[in-house]
């Protein structure tokens, strides 16, 4: 190894360490009080620290509500910040949550009965709402073996870690954006190995409520947003159904509720037209979910151009 991959390799472990001592630290308390303190923290903190996103969340948050005064958007943005927080100490605690399932309610359980019995392939399309990694949990609950798609860590270690946290939650593995991680193989980019997966068979989820360059733009609270299209993409050319899903957080503690909506994927002979009817569609749906808990959606995340 040559002296710079060494002294990459070295702050990898040091950054590895760090986190490791942080995680240790929010597991050894109860879980209620590691997700109000780190709640608490987030909503005084982050507008200090990062005043950029901050200010991105309260720019979407005119566009989405122009009706409200600067106060009412100013507490939402708060809101969301404290949920925020709270989603940290709880991803530190994944695999806690899952091993709980009591925490965890299916709102509308016909939808689920329905299909938990006799899956074929499906796309999960969620958004960054409520703890959104729990979004795929009825998939896992049914056996379905669900996979997903992630922002891949630069840190080895760290990205290891971070997968192996959640492997009882997606059993099927996790496909990290870019070049695919773990058993998938390493030299298949994501977008023709994910493709295979649910074309074989699988369940795979993914969170596409963000701004993408290279998406189709379609109206979210009124003004044209590009969008993710892989989940019409892949269930349009693999014949895969989408399952639309939220989670939402019940009150101040780290009890959730999931709501599941099919949406079938018109097949025209059009497939461009059928793509970006599913992806209106799916964003319509998002944008009535947001509507309703304001508070619970990502609003310092990138949404418009």
């Amino acid at each position: 190894m040559t002296p710079t991959t060494l002294l990459r390799d070295l702050q990898f472990r040091l950054e590895y360490g760090l986190l490791r001592l942080v995680v240790g630290t929010v597991r050894i308390v109860p879980l209620s009080f590691a997700t109000r303190s780190s709640a608490w923290c987030w909503r005084r903190l982050a507008p200090i620290v990062n005043p950029k996103r901050h200010k991105r969340a309260l720019d979407n948050l005119a566009i989405a509500f122009p009706e409200k005064s600067d106060a009412e958007r100013l507490q939402i943005a708060l809101k969301h910040w404290e949920n925020l927080g709270m989603v940290m100490a709880e991803t530190m605690r994944i695999d806690e949550l899952v091993a709980h399932p009591e925490r965890i309610t299916i709102k509308n359980q016909p939808v689920f009965e329905r299909y938990s019995n006799k899956l074929g392939p499906i796309v999960g399309a969620s958004l960054h709402m409520g703890n959104w990694e729990l979004a795929i949990w009825p998939l896992t609950v049914s056996g379905a073996m669900p996979a997903a798609v992630y922002r891949s860590v630069n840190n080895p270690y760290v990205d290891r870690y971070l997968r192996d946290q959640r492997k009882d939650l997606y059993p099927g593995g996790l496909y990290g954006r870019g070049r695919v991680e773990g058993d998938h193989g390493e030299s298949q980019k994501t977008a023709r190995a994910i493709m295979d997966f649910v074309r074989q068979g699988g369940r795979l989820g993914v969170v596409c409520d963000l701004y993408d360059r290279t998406g189709f733009p379609v109206p979210f609270f009124g003004k044209d947003a590009a969008t993710v299209t892989i989940p019409a993409m892949i269930a349009r050319r693999t014949g895969a159904r989408i399952w639309l899903s939220r989670c939402t957080r019940i009150g101040t503690e780290s009890r959730f509720e999931i709501e599941l909506k099919e949406l079938r994927v018109p097949r025209t002979s059009n497939h461009s037209d059928d793509v970006k009817w599913a992806t209106a569609a799916m964003t319509r749906q998002f944008e009535e979910w947001v509507r309703e808990s304001p508070e619970q959606w990502m609003w310092s995340n990138r949404r418009w151009s």
